[in-house]
């Protein structure tokens, strides 16, 4: 009877046992952490000179409630704030717009105009902490109102540290939050690159996500396939526009999804180091650090239960190891209850505890880089390598992302990789606990955050009374002055800087785009 060959998630066959013999060919027994291609790390000393940035991903209901919440999250021992914006917001559209109804508020903060902004981040001292925003289509905006309100405090912008997601191609690929054609988006984002090159030499001017291709339904390996694969597509449009490759580099990031086949996932991170090291140098790039692939870790929605919710929790301690190990820069844990709404504060609690038990009590921490020189992980690490870059020169073939995923060539490997793995759980060849398998009768009472309906329309009436104080005429010229631009080639973010400072809203300057650029029609 031939026996059952075990596979990783991607398809990766496994193999009983690992020699030496199955070491790669060209393995480096030698290669240190911080020594090109990076594939132990980016940093000599990793989280012993300093730990990754301890974030929580929070943002509801209004920018009061938000910043409640940011502050408890302080006060327990985040590192930094991580923003999530309600769907309107990520779409362009403000509360009193019809499109916004039943949305505001619902899975992240109402953000339309600076007043917003300065309640959002009440009492933060916006020069000492580094926020993330998860934003994509209407990025340059939120990055607009965030600037402005650090001049409003005085606050020297170069001071300010973070990132936005600003990675608009994983959209159309996967999660379906844009706004304008893809040609369009790709000049808001070189437009976002050269603005921040020279304004905000601290901040992140992209975050490049696989962690919502892999929500759709992505294998690893595609995911950072397709990541990467996107980087390149911003790379080359960056360096089009004639930006320098050793300056925007650097500030380029990427946010990964940590699933719970640990060792897949811990050579997913190493793999995906090596390969990113060798793009951006056939780039051109020389700068170490415009070679070095810094990430960003969220733990696996998709892998959240509602049956026995209480089981996520050893999954996101899992999935922790695994960004940890695999030498992430920055992580947010998934509250436990995710799977049935917005994380309680309790679960916010606990989620960032886990967090800190894995940076201050497992000890993996206390070398870089454990598990280099295992056999199964540096073989696993170059199976992820060659297989993921074989769909990468099937992309480049075809003519890059973009057109990979105007073909729906993205779209559909997803679509099947998803509907491969469901398969597998119905038919209990993947075992999923307290789903397929060990399951139970008894429920358990969570408590679960709702969103009260009555938010829209106060977020209508703050808006109103913006509209009610601020000056007309300068709403009417910022505007003009950004419509004449998006005809032209002059960069936008000064134009919208100015249009948040005197109070034009994100659904005005979304709209006034849209009349030059359209709407994307998947």
């Amino acid at each position: 009877m031939q026996e059952h060959v075990k596979k990783t998630d991607s398809g990766i066959p496994i193999q009983k046992v690992y020699t030496q013999q199955d070491l790669p060919q060209n393995f480096d027994g030698n290669l240190m952490p911080g020594d090109f291609p990076y594939t132990r790390g980016v940093q000599p000393d990793m989280y012993l000179g300093k730990l990754w940035t301890m974030r929580q991903y929070a943002g509801f209901s209004t920018a009061e409630q938000s910043n409640q919440r940011y502050h408890f999250l302080l006060s327990q021992g985040v590192m930094g704030l991580s923003v999530a914006f309600d769907l309107p917001t990520q779409i362009g559209y403000d509360p009193d717009h019809m499109l916004s109804e039943g949305e505001v508020g619902k899975v992240g903060v109402s953000v339309s105009s600076l007043a917003d902004m300065e309640v959002l981040f009440k009492d933060i001292p916006l020069d000492k902490i580094s926020t993330s925003m998860t934003i994509n289509a209407t990025s340059f905006i939120l990055l607009a109102l965030y600037v402005a309100l650090a001049k409003k405090r005085g606050i020297d912008i170069k001071q300010l540290s973070g990132t936005i997601q600003n990675d608009i191609l994983k959209e159309y690929a996967a999660r379906g939050t844009y706004i304008y054609p893809p040609k369009y988006s790709m000049r808001i984002i070189t437009d976002i690159f050269e603005w921040c090159g020279t304004n905000l030499p601290k901040w992140n001017s992209i975050s490049i996500s696989g962690y919502h291709i892999r929500e759709a339904g992505s294998t690893a390996v595609q995911e950072i396939a397709f990541t990467l694969s996107n980087g390149k597509a911003y790379v080359k449009a960056a360096i089009e526009k004639g930006l320098d490759i050793n300056v925007f580099g650097k500030r380029l990031s990427f946010f990964f999804n940590a699933h719970n086949n640990l060792f897949e996932e811990v050579a997913k991170f190493r793999a995906a180091r090596k390969m990113w090291a060798n793009i951006m140098r056939d780039f051109g790039a020389t700068d170490p650090k415009a070679l070095m692939l810094r990430f960003h870790t969220q733990t696996g929605g998709a892998t959240l239960t509602a049956q026995q919710p209480h089981n996520n929790i050893s999954r996101v301690t899992i999935q922790t190891i695994a960004a940890v190990l695999g030498g992430t820069q920055s992580l947010h844990t998934n509250g436990f209850d995710e799977a049935l709404g917005l994380p309680t504060e309790e679960a916010a609690s606990i989620a960032l505890r886990t967090q800190q038990i894995v940076a201050y009590e497992s000890g993996i921490t206390e070398t870089v880089d454990p598990l280099a020189g295992s056999f199964f992980i540096e073989n696993l690490t170059t199976q992820i390598e060659l297989e993921a870059n074989k769909i990468i020169k099937e992309i480049d073939e075809m003519g890059g992302s973009v057109v990979a995923i105007e073909n729906g060539y993205m779209q559909n490997k997803i679509a099947n990789s998803a509907y491969s793995y469901q398969k597998k759980i119905e038919s209990k060849e993947k075992i999923i606990v307290g789903v397929n398998e060990f399951k139970s009768d008894t429920s358990s009472a969570i408590p679960i955050l709702k969103i009260d309906e009555k938010i829209r329309q106060e977020q209508i009436e703050k808006l109103n009374t913006i509209k009610a104080i601020r000056d007309q005429y300068k709403v009417n010229s910022c505007l003009a002055a950004i419509k004449n631009a998006a005809k032209g080639t002059e960069n936008l973010m000064p134009l919208v800087i100015a249009a948040v400072e005197n109070l034009c809203t994100l659904g005005e300057i979304s709209d006034t785009l849209r009349t030059v650029y359209g709407e994307f029609q998947a």
